[in-house]
């Protein structure tokens, strides 16, 4: 059966998918459509049709860092959260590779953080992993107890990925701004703001964040599109090479289209963001209240409003994946940017998750067009579904 026959079949169609992509606005949609219609100069040119196409960079630079509380120069556009973190990770540890080889991370931290960071301790780079506790918060004593003469930067994301933690960051900024006071040291901070920027505030500056890592397509905004933070203290080495652009951080013709879009994407939702909060938060809620209620399930969740963390005993991931896709309802089995083959995630073995239940974690993910409704509607299929794949489940 096609996708499309399918879901004319299921009586609602629910995407709880949020934290992987979500859809794109129509207003995104349409400042995007302008400047590949009409405003397509490159913009490094220096005649009338480059100046406009310039316009465009400019507001979003400044759309962004009217929300972080930073100067538009130290916004750096880049392909999304992946880049993002590459050349903050990559970019910090060979611009300071003198004063030292010791980066702090998690454990827990998306791929795109972990993977450079072992490409970096292949490098000769020395990394330490901070302890979680079993909700997944940083062990700040831990952090204190690792930091030393040699540590040049500390990594650690505001939200995790797949179980929706809120970091300490405030707190991390703190400990590494008074040891670098203490022994006049320059630590660097940088943080994975991918699932909390557009969904909480974030002002790197009065925090003590050096560099803050977002992406576009997590807050209905393009594919493709992400930016840096970069605090104008901060030296990098850049990871691409060619004509420059981007204060020589990010060569390569900028991607108009997409970083206005991501401009606009930011201005919207900074717009209304107690109010999607409290949309996302009252999903979030009644799919929890009802789905525990079910026997055999268990909460993971941390507190970010839009992201939920369930375990279904005696039930693969997999399978229950693809029974709810049956009914219209899209969810993911861990993080959803890593690959279409799921491993045994790396979050639920750090936050001690019962053996029996890391392969039977789904997430569900909200934005603020879900509604309770949907909750409710997945929580009675999940009520119909369990019973039935649990006596198929091989013991």
């Amino acid at each position: 059966m096609r996708a499309d026959d399918r879901r004319m079949e299921t009586a609602m169609e629910v995407y709880f998918d949020n934290a992987a992509t979500t859809k794109m606005i129509p207003e995104v949609r349409e400042i995007m459509l302008e400047t590949i219609d009409k405003e397509y100069g490159n913009p490094s040119s220096m005649h009338l049709k480059g100046v406009e196409a310039e316009k465009y960079i400019r507001y979003a630079r400044n759309a962004i860092s009217r929300q972080l509380k930073c100067e538009p120069k130290e916004v750096i556009f880049t392909s999304g959260g992946t880049e993002s973190n590459n050349l903050a990770l990559i970019g910090a540890a060979l611009a300071n590779k003198r004063a030292g080889n010791h980066i702090i991370t998690t454990g827990i931290e998306h791929a795109s953080v972990y993977n450079p960071v072992l490409f970096l301790q292949d490098m000769g780079f020395r990394v330490s992993f901070l302890r979680v506790d079993n909700k997944g918060k940083v062990d700040l004593e831990h952090l204190r107890q690792e930091v030393c003469d040699d540590t040049i930067l500390v990594s650690v994301m505001a939200v995790n990925n797949e179980i929706g933690v809120i970091e300490p960051i405030e707190e991390i900024g703190a400990v590494i701004k008074a040891y670098n006071r203490e022994k006049q040291k320059n630590v660097l901070f940088h943080v994975d703001a991918v699932q909390a920027f557009g969904k909480q505030l974030l002002y790197p500056k009065r925090i003590g964040v050096d560099l803050l890592s977002i992406s576009g397509h997590k807050i209905h905004g393009p594919k493709g599109s992400g930016a840096l933070f970069v605090d104008s203290r901060v030296k990098l080495k850049p990871v691409l090479y060619g004509g420059g652009q981007e204060k020589g951080l990010r060569s390569g013709t900028e991607n108009t289209a997409a970083i206005a879009g991501i401009g606009k994407a930011a201005e919207i939702m900074y717009g209304c963001l107690e109010e999607n909060r409290g949309k996302m938060n009252a999903v979030k809620q009644a799919l929890l209240t009802g789905a525990t209620s079910i026997d055999g399930v268990t909460d993971n969740s941390g507190e970010a409003p839009h992201i939920a963390s369930l375990s279904f005993r005696g039930v693969r991931s997999e399978v229950l994946l693809h029974a709810l896709e049956e009914k219209g309802i899209y969810v993911s089995a861990g993080s959803a940017c890593s690959s279409n083959h799921p491993a045994v995630s790396g979050v639920l073995k750090a936050i001690a998750l019962d053996k029996d239940l890391l392969e039977s974690t789904l997430r569900f993910s909200f934005s603020e067009y879900n509604t309770v409704e949907e909750a409710e509607y997945t929580v009675e299929v999940l009520k119909e579904l369990l019973p039935v794949l649990r006596r198929f489940t091989r013991k």
